[in-house]
């Protein structure tokens, strides 16, 4: 190992600066990984690059565990190409509407059909957007407000669920760090102790009903409400996503694979002891897999009897979408190499030094969430600034003795938050053109409600950080209703002042 030094950030700070000025974090991951290994081993390019390929990313590649992550992955994404090219989620989303007939329930709805799509937090947008944008045009409610109700029920509900591509994504970078660190948590254990204090998450998903029960409405988005009641419609787009739809598609595409899942993973798992045991990550990891391959042959067989695609027409699709998860994959695989270069650099080691040197532990998780929200802001993707940081503050945690599941609560939420007010984020983008509405007005309008949750979400940081209690989840939501109510009662003042203004002046 080489001497630990300021040096030793130098990978990660490349794999920063690549990250932001060209917006793609594979860039950024891949730059760091051969600045590291140019570190460690002198510059040689062609010898660089095959040390990198030899000795640092085909160990990734044979080490059981990566090689359990990845295969899940792939199989989760064969299954949610299927479930996205079904129809069914159209279809179930369809009957959901049948009782809509107020704006409450409308926006209810719509909610809780992105809730129920949790398995893709992209394919909301694509599936519940076009559903409702018909609905919401009739019932006069803006299509502005149909976009922030998809973006806060894609990535905000996909993140807390431990089984799907979020979670297990985020335990395998945590699993390579807790490796680093020699600490004997389990990634399971890790991600489950910290969905309490992913505030931002939780904050994200409960201002949607909040808002549509007490039209409680703010900032631009009361502005569009006001304007869309009034029959003017400023920020709709031509345009918008149009989801696979069949007229033979049924209901049942989406609920019979999800019970099939569930059956078989429960079959294979409670046998060991689950939930009540600790099941070994291998044995979880299998499970899941062959619950998803289940599910997929279940939908597979279900659209081919509903004459919906034919077996072949199934599987190419499902084929399909297990190649899509290659830059995932990739993004994975640069993430844990890093790490392990990391480590021969001493980077964790250096980081613990500095910050045992008077960085005052509660205050980690506030200082991670600020800077995951920056990143994320900068690239639009959570995903790299998860890999970018939980390299970083899972090991400050440790070093300060700083809450762990808070800080990694932090690291999420913080992706969670940059990626509701970037402009550039892909469900920013999709979430606009499913409800048909132009991207720049959904970011405008979706902006204030962003911050507002942010901001309650860092105090709530500040004090989880001190207290490492999870009831700090249940003062931000209280926290939340208070701001949502006062702020909307500022806006109604000032519009109520507005005409006699305008009358004194005529």
């Amino acid at each position: 190992m080489q001497e630990i030094d300021v040096t030793s950030l130098l990978p990660i700070v490349v794999t920063l600066v690549l990250s932001l000025t060209t917006r793609n974090v594979v860039i950024g991951l891949f730059s760091g990984v051969l600045t590291g290994i140019v570190m460690l081993n002198g510059f040689s390019p062609l010898h660089n690059v095959e040390l990198m390929v030899k000795d640092y990313i085909a160990p990734q590649l044979t080490d059981s565990y990566n090689a359990g992550v990845l295969v899940l992955l792939v199989f989760i994404g064969g299954f949610v190409a299927l479930m996205e090219q079904s129809g069914g989620g159209f279809a179930f989303a369809s009957k959901v509407t049948d009782w809509v007939s107020t704006k409450f329930k409308a926006q209810t709805a719509s909610w809780f059909g992105g809730i129920i799509i949790f398995f893709s937090d992209l394919g909301t947008p694509l599936i519940v957007g076009p559903v409702f944008r018909p609905i919401f045009d009739k019932l006069k409610i803006s299509r502005q407000k149909l976009a922030f109700i998809l973006d806060s029920t894609s990535s905000p509900v996909a993140i807390l669920i431990p089984f799907i591509g979020w979670g297990v994504y985020i335990m395998g970078l945590l699993h390579k760090e807790f490796s680093v660190l020699n600490v004997d948590i389990s990634d399971w254990q890790a991600f489950i102790s910290a969905v309490p204090y992913q505030f931002y998450a939780f904050l994200a998903i409960f201002i949607v009903p909040l808002v549509a029960f007490n039209k409680l409405d703010f900032g631009p988005m009361a502005a569009a409400e006001e304007n869309t009641q009034k029959g003017i419609s400023i920020g709709n787009s031509k345009e918008s996503l149009q989801p696979f739809t069949h007229d033979k598609a049924n209901a049942s595409f989406v609920w019979a694979p999800l019970v099939v899942m569930a059956v078989v993973l429960f079959t294979m798992l409670l046998p060991l002891g689950f939930p009540f045991e600790k099941i070994s990550g291998s044995d979880f990891r299998a499970a899941l897999s062959s619950a998803y391959f289940f599910a997929a042959v279940t939908l597979i067989c279900l659209m081919a009897l509903y004459k919906v695609r034919n077996l072949s027409n199934g599987i190419s699709v499902y084929l399909k979408g297990m190649g899509n998860m290659m830059q995932v994959a990739i993004i994975l695989i640069l993430a844990w190499t890093l790490s392990t270069i990391g480590k021969e650099l001493g980077t964790a080691a250096y980081i613990a030094q500095q910050a045992q040197s008077g960085f005052p532990y509660w205050l980690v998780p506030a200082v991670s969430f600020l800077l995951a929200g920056i990143i994320s802001f900068a690239t639009g993707s959570s995903w790299g600034t998860f890999a970018i940081m939980i390299p970083l503050v899972v090991p400050t945690a440790f070093a300060v003795d700083a809450p762990l599941y808070v800080c990694i609560g932090a690291v999420l939420s913080g992706g969670l938050f940059g990626d509701h007010c970037s402009p550039i984020s892909e469900t920013t983008i999709l979430s606009s053109t499913g409800s048909g509405c132009d991207q720049f007005e959904h970011f405008r309008t979706q902006l204030p409600y962003a911050l507002l949750n942010g901001a309650i979400a860092l105090i709530s940081f500040i004090a989880a950080g001190v207290s490492a209690s999870p009831l700090v989840l249940a003062a931000a939501l209280v926290a939340q209703i208070c701001l949502v109510y006062i702020l909307s009662k500022l806006h109604r003042k000032r519009q109520t002042h507005k005409p006699l203004t305008n009358t004194a002046a005529v």
